[in-house]
């Protein structure tokens, strides 16, 4: 009985091993905003109650072999998660995205925005109910493919289509509240 034991947790190693992401063993990305000081409120201008412009975004370089990079926004003290913008098939060299690239003409060539939770596809800002402040996690990831969707994929597509693809992440995060 030890035998099968031994065998069977052996095998479950093995096949498990491939499920472990790739981004475990790369340094996280560095990224910062020139808009907003990490942990601290985002001015108004980049939420709903202002200009519902996207802040402007930065980041260290993927690991060697991204094919992609793609950027989530996200509200992770919603009720259920809320997504904020899905940017995706951002070419592996870019460095940056300047305020408002959620105008279709600011993207850089062959990127891709989603469908966020507000049913619009681009950027959407912060727009909290009242009461306590939440997080808004902006989440760059680097991926070993381009992903093979239009404009206006879902978040579960997304998450879907990038599971097995990650190379290496990094985040940054302001907070809002009315």
């Amino acid at each position: 009985m030890p035998t099968r034991f031994a065998l069977a947790a052996s095998l479950a190693v093995l096949f498990a091993a491939p499920a472990l992401s790739r981004a475990d063993s790369q340094p996280p990305l560095a990224v910062a905003s020139a808009s907003f000081t990490p942990g601290t409120p985002i001015p108004r201008r980049f939420t709903c109650d202002g200009g519902n412009v996207s802040p402007e975004l930065h980041w260290s370089a993927p690991p060697a072999g991204a094919k992609s990079l793609a950027l989530v926004v996200e509200d992770p003290d919603a009720p259920v998660l809320f997504t904020h913008w899905i940017l995706y098939n951002l070419p592996p060299q870019t460095r940056s995205l300047p305020e408002n690239a959620s105008a279709q003409m600011d993207l850089p060539p062959g990127a891709s925005q989603g469908i966020n939770n507000f049913g619009a596809i681009g950027y959407g800002g912060p727009c909290p109910p009242p009461g306590r402040p939440h997080r808004y996690v902006f989440r760059i990831y680097a991926l070993d493919a381009r992903l093979d969707f239009p404009a206006g994929i879902t978040r579960v597509q997304f998450d879907a289509a990038i599971r097995g693809h990650l190379l290496a992440s990094g985040s940054t995060m302001a907070i809002f509240g009315h």
